[in-house]
């Protein structure tokens, strides 16, 4: 195992490795897949947890128990991509490196056995870094330790290396430069771009609308999640509740027609591996730490019209990750469902916590409605999703909603 330094590099023995960056707080970990003038192609070089595949790199989370990664698998790279920055950045809204070591281990992906780490030095205003790349040179693969800070955060990484970043203002990154040893070879790419000058003063506009990612908490009361947003299942820090409910509704389809959609979740471990699912036909799993109401055939009625009892407080370890889905099983697609909607409800009281309500739907016959990921630090996160799929069971709902964790 070698222990790196600001610039310097090794070859790689192992045709698949994994990146993996940890920290004492959660960390965004993403990759960036660049051609040879520094730049992504597009958008869908962009990898991390809301999308977790491109050619031949893959984010892989850590449900929680281990710290999440970037799977590079150089032969499955297009030969035009030249080098996949790994990033990381602190999960909480505004907060840097100080005091925060992080360390990004170099992993054999097939074995699991470390080939280098890295601990960038003297951190302190950095809310994002570049820690790691992995690149080509004379037909061989290396890894270089990096450590290169922004203090603008993962935006300022994701447009300086030409990913359109919605609902931010457009100015320039703001790289905080790393210490580097005078004899570590330096690549000069990795040189800050110069800054721009200021722009003239202009009224002040109006606050931008906030974005459809990112988290937030139930500090101010009840939620409504858009899709891809995630909400802390905590309370002014501390952990709200253990037992909650999700119900899931819909309307009849249009025309009068029944439908009969079924509301299921989909128990993983930490390495997506499938361990249970709970729906109408096995409505108690994990030992009773989760339960289906049973089934509704036809949705009619109010309020909702299956429900999932989630006692958070008696999930095994083992399981980090619930996904809830919702499928036809008479084989009408969502587009003929005049609305479905799921919502966090506390079992304890009744008052309803989180809602996401689908505000589009796709000719398919399953969704993924939402998903809880255990953190590190034991707490709960819910995340809209709103992933259509063509399954009219929950069998066929396992492998989609395991790539969505």
């Amino acid at each position: 195992m070698t222990a790196m330094t600001p610039g310097s590099n090794i070859p790689l023995s192992a045709p698949r490795v994994a990146v993996d960056v940890a920290a004492p707080v959660r960390l965004d970990v993403s990759g960036l897949l660049l051609t040879a003038d520094g730049k992504v192609r597009s958008d869908d070089d962009f990898i991390f947890y809301n999308q977790p595949t491109g050619p031949g790199v893959a984010y892989r989370s850590g449900g929680g128990t281990a710290p999440d990664a970037i799977v590079v698998d150089t032969a499955a790279v297009p030969s035009g991509i030249e080098k996949i920055v790994i990033t990381a950045s602190p999960d909480g809204a505004g907060q840097t490196f100080q005091g925060i070591e992080p360390t990004a281990t170099v992993r054999n992906a097939d074995d699991g056995s470390v080939l280098a780490t890295f601990t960038p030095p003297q951190l302190s205003a950095e809310t994002a870094l570049v820690v790691i790349e992995v690149y080509r040179r004379g037909g061989a693969w290396k890894a270089r330790a990096v450590g290169q800070g922004y203090a603008n955060g993962l935006a300022g990484i994701a447009t300086d290396f030409g990913v359109s970043v919605e609902d931010e203002p457009a100015a320039a990154p703001a790289p905080v430069a790393p210490p580097v040893p005078a004899a570590a070879p330096v690549d000069p790419r990795l040189a800050a771009p110069p800054m721009p000058a200021a722009p003239p003063a202009a009224a002040p506009a109006a606050p931008p609308a906030p974005p459809a990612t990112g988290r937030i908490n139930l500090d101010k009361g009840r939620v409504s999640l858009r899709k891809n947003q995630t909400v802390s299942l905590v309370k002014g820090g501390k952990p709200l509740l253990s037992q909650v409910k999700m119900g899931l509704g819909w309307e009849p389809a249009f025309r009068g027609k029944d439908i009969d959609l079924d509301a299921s979740v989909i128990a993983y471990g930490p390495d997506r591996n499938h361990l249970d699912s709970c729906y109408f036909g096995k409505l108690s799993i994990l030992n009773g730490a989760i339960k289906h109401s049973g089934d509704n055939l036809t949705g009619e009625g109010a309020g909702d019209d299956e429900v999932i009892v989630v006692d958070l407080g008696r999930i095994p370890p083992e399981a980090t990750g619930l996904v809830f889905t919702v499928n036809s099983f008479t084989g009408q697609k969502f587009t003929e469902v005049a609305k479905a909607y799921c919502r966090l409800i506390d079992a304890a009281t009744g008052d309803e916590l989180v809602r996401f309500d689908l505000t589009s739907a796709e000719p398919q016959t399953g969704v993924i409605m939402a998903k809880l990921i255990k953190q590190f630090s034991g707490e709960w996160e819910m995340t809209a999703v709103g992933d259509f799929v063509k399954s009219r069971t929950v069998r066929g709902m396992v492998k989609p909603a395991a790539q969505s964790l």
